[in-house]
């Protein structure tokens, strides 16, 4: 009789711990499905990439001040490469969700790299230059002289892209001008720029206005050669953007948040950015030129210079200007054939 009621007795307790918990489970459902934030409904963080040099400098400040994670995106990885080409190698290789990216890369990798991406907002204009040892060159057709020593990355880089717009723009003999062209990353063109064995580097900011800082001097920019030129942008796959269109609206409004601070606090960002970009590691590739890159002194002077002087932090995109850069990548070779820039846009102007 006394073992009945034991039982009785433990099977009540049972049923009430099974309800308690029911209900608390409950309870924790409701909790978490009206949470604020919840950027990655399935959980699966963000694997995000920038390029590592001014131009990322949006996403490095928002980064700095923790704003991704107060927006609710978990951050997988972000990886920094040290030129859009090897981005653009990483979205085709399947490695990224979102980046920060030139449009002319971002380009490359959607015709190229049968890449299926969306720009979905900018991050500046502008931000390459021709920068020149003045003892050597001192007019635009110096560059067709025999011996000039001419660095740029390579084809299909929008710093190829303004060498390009730089002999149509003053009628230079392009075989001459290629003649004299010798392919390297920007950070080693910094370097042989100083040590001598360039005359001309053909770079992306930060590089220019920290050539300057150091007595070389810009022969023409972007602002010279391509007015309205769109700079960088942030894209995201197909994929991603499918399954995940709250964690892409959140990253925009992050991305024009500050993007907004910088352009308010230009000296407070170019503090962030240019400790940002003094530091290397197992995430920056490719490694060699992350090292090269590491070594460099990049100041907050020169990169105060390079956001205010010669990017136009912005996150505007003009759709013309998109397509002007899609028909002069086709026109020099870099992309098959051209094609309507509403095939990679898909801004996002408003948020829910």
């Amino acid at each position: 009789m006394k073992r009945q009621k034991k039982t009785g007795s433990m099977l009540v307790i049972c049923l009430i711990s099974i309800i308690i918990l029911v209900l608390l489970g409950w309870n924790a459902w409701g909790e978490d499905n009206h949470k604020p934030h919840s950027a990655n409904p399935s959980g699966k963080p963000v694997v995000l990439a920038v390029e590592f040099n001014s131009h990322a400098a949006c996403a490095h400040v928002a980064r700095s001040k923790g704003w991704y994670e107060a927006a609710g995106i978990a951050i997988q990885a972000f990886d920094s490469y040290v030129t859009g080409m090897s981005l653009a190698a990483a979205l085709t290789r399947g490695d990224v969700d979102a980046a920060y990216i030139c449009l002319i890369p971002a380009i490359c990798a959607y015709a190229n790299g049968h890449v299926p991406l969306k720009v979905v907002t900018g991050t500046h204009h502008y931000g390459y230059a021709v920068v020149v040892n003045p003892e050597k060159v001192s007019t635009p057709a110096d560059l067709e002289k025999p011996g000039i020593r001419i660095g740029c990355a390579r084809e299909g880089s929008p710093t190829d892209a303004i060498l390009h717009k730089t002999i149509q723009a003053y009628g230079l003999d392009a075989q001459k001008v290629m003649g004299n062209l010798r392919r390297m990353n920007p950070p080693k063109q910094l370097l042989a720029l100083k040590m001598g064995q360039l005359d001309v580097a053909v770079m992306p900011e930060q590089y220019p206005s920290m050539a300057r800082k150091d007595g070389f001097s810009i022969l023409v920019s972007a602002r010279d050669l391509w007015p309205g030129m769109q700079g960088s942008v942030l894209i995201v796959t197909d994929r991603f953007m499918t399954r995940y269109p709250d964690s892409v609206s959140r990253l925009v409004r992050v991305t024009r948040q500050s993007t907004e601070w910088i352009n308010a606090h230009p000296e407070a960002a170019a503090t962030i950015v240019s400790g940002v970009l003094q530091v290397t590691g197992n995430r920056i590739f490719p490694a060699r030129a992350a090292a090269l890159a590491g070594e460099q002194d990049v100041s907050p002077e020169a990169v105060l210079t390079s956001l205010t002087e010669e990017l136009v932090c912005t996150t505007q995109v003009e759709p013309h200007q998109v397509q002007q850069t899609i028909d002069f990548m086709a026109e020099l070779g870099y992309i098959p054939q051209r094609f309507d820039a509403a095939e990679i846009l898909a801004l996002i102007q408003e948020f829910p």
